[in-house]
């Protein structure tokens, strides 16, 4: 087999001299190319018509030095792979941010189109050949250095935005949100002027990066905006949208996209108004991932409200004062026998026979009260975790009441 030079069958290529001359009869139309290159430009593609003067005198630098590299190239002694990362860096980066992969593309194509057309019209006829073969193997590593080019581009990018977004999580969580972050978080997506919920759980073991991509993909699917970012051993989730106010509208939005975080609970802090007052949000939800594992049998996600009594055992003071004054206090407060009906039913076992015996009532005022304490509370003590709700709601509105 014949040797090759990436791609190039030195064989087929005509002698070192020959191409010197074939070289020096080009160079000599290279401006001419140019020149016809940026007119070809404006008459197919619109929006390069609609680009500033300065961006298309980069685009016209670049379609130049590619002309030139070419004629630079196919001029050498000795035939190499053709270098084309010099062509765009005769621009600078923020041409990459200007124009996308596909309209460089099509800069590409229509660069080589026309130095192909003016080829056939200005070179000699035993030159055409030779040319045309050299200029397809020479678009063909051009189009790759422009995909390279974007690829690094999108992955600074990406990075960029990872680190961007874990400073911008760390700061909500934190309770420094001012302006600046909210700004940075709206670069990184985030729309929402309406609710916010924060959602703590372990952070996988592997490629959590791309367990956040694709919490960020189920989120977007559900209409909801979305922040992430791993913070030691946890993942913390903002997500963002006024649907979220809805009762557990939170927690069914985190169900879809549960099995992304690592094994263990996974808690749902308690819906905000604003991404401003997302640090409630996140102490609840903290506080439940710290209390999760007193109550193994949790749903998984799981809200920091239903983990109330487990939070206040292990010291956090606003899950005491919730279960005191969200709880007991409504029931002292509303009277027709509900606290002492409460109380009495707990002590006998749950049992609603014996609280109407001890309360000298019928059995059927017993199961009303129950019903009553279930609207007020919104904890019904017939069932089992909800009882042990209300007798740590019992104990601490004792101990907390003025």
């Amino acid at each position: 087999m014949a040797a090759t030079t990436r791609g190039i069958i030195k064989s087929l290529l005509p002698s070192a001299k020959t191409r010197a001359a074939i070289g020096r009869r080009l160079s000599a139309v290279t401006g001419a190319m140019a020149t016809a290159t940026v007119a070809e430009m404006e008459a197919r593609h619109t929006w390069f018509v609609r680009l500033d003067a300065k961006h298309r005198s980069w685009i016209t630098l670049v379609a130049q030095a590619g002309i030139e590299g070419f004629v630079h190239w196919f001029s050498e002694p000795e035939p190499a792979g053709p270098s084309t990362m010099d062509v765009f860096g005769s621009a600078p980066r923020e041409l990459a941010r200007k124009i996308s992969l596909y309209q460089t593309v099509e800069l590409v194509r229509t660069t080589i189109d026309v130095v192909e057309q003016q080829i056939d019209e200005v070179m000699p006829r035993a030159d055409r050949p030779i040319l045309h073969a050299a200029i397809l193997h020479y678009s063909r590593e051009l189009a790759f250095s422009a995909a390279e080019i974007y690829a690094r581009a999108a992955e600074l990018r990406g990075a960029w935005d990872a680190r961007l977004e874990a400073l911008v999580v760390d700061a909500v969580l934190r309770g420094e949100t001012d302006e600046a972050v909210l700004s940075r978080a709206s670069t990184l997506g985030w729309g929402s002027a309406t609710t916010a919920v924060v959602v703590v759980g372990p952070a996988p073991e592997h490629e959590p990066a791309q367990a956040i991509e694709s919490i960020r993909h189920a989120a977007t699917k559900d209409g909801l905006d979305m922040l992430g970012a791993v913070q030691g051993d946890r993942l913390a989730i903002i997500l963002g949208g006024a649907e979220l106010a809805e009762p557990d509208r939170a927690a069914a939005a985190t169900a879809r996209f549960v099995d992304r975080f690592g094994p263990g609970p996974v808690v749902v802090g308690p819906p905000v108004d604003h991404l401003m007052d997302a640090p409630a949000s996140t102490r609840a939800a903290l506080s439940g991932f710290r209390a999760a594992a007193a109550w193994p049998e949790a749903p998984r996600p799981v809200n920091a409200q239903d983990l109330l009594p487990e939070r206040a055992l292990s010291g956090d003071g606003h899950a005491r004062r919730a279960l005191a004054h969200d709880i007991y206090l409504p029931l002292a407060e509303a009277g027709g026998g509900l606290l002492d009906t409460l109380i009495t039913f707990l002590d006998h076992g749950n049992s609603v026979e014996a609280a109407a015996r001890a309360l000298f009532v019928h059995a059927n005022t017993v199961r009303y009260r129950l019903r009553r304490i279930h609207e007020v509370t919104g904890y019904g003590p017939t069932d089992p975790r909800d009882a042990y709700t209300l007798r740590m709601a019992l104990t601490l509105g004792r101990l907390l009441k003025p």
